[in-house]
C-alpha cells in the first residue's frame, strides 16, 4: 500500500489550524494602555 498526501485535505486542515490561532491569538490580545492625564484634562 503506497501512501498518498490528499492535497485537498492538508489545505483544509492547514487553514483550519490557522484560523484557530488566529483566533486564539486575538482572544489573548490585551489593548495598549496609555497614561492619561486626568490633572491635565480637568485644567482644559
Amino acid at each position: 500500500m503506497s501512501v498518498t498526501r490528499l492535497k485537498r485535505k492538508n489545505r483544509k486542515d492547514k487553514s483550519k489550524s490557522s484560523v484557530r490561532r488566529q483566533s486564539l491569538k486575538i482572544q489573548n490580545f490585551k489593548p495598549v494602555i496609555k497614561n492619561v492625564d486626568v490633572e491635565a484634562i480637568k485644567e482644559e
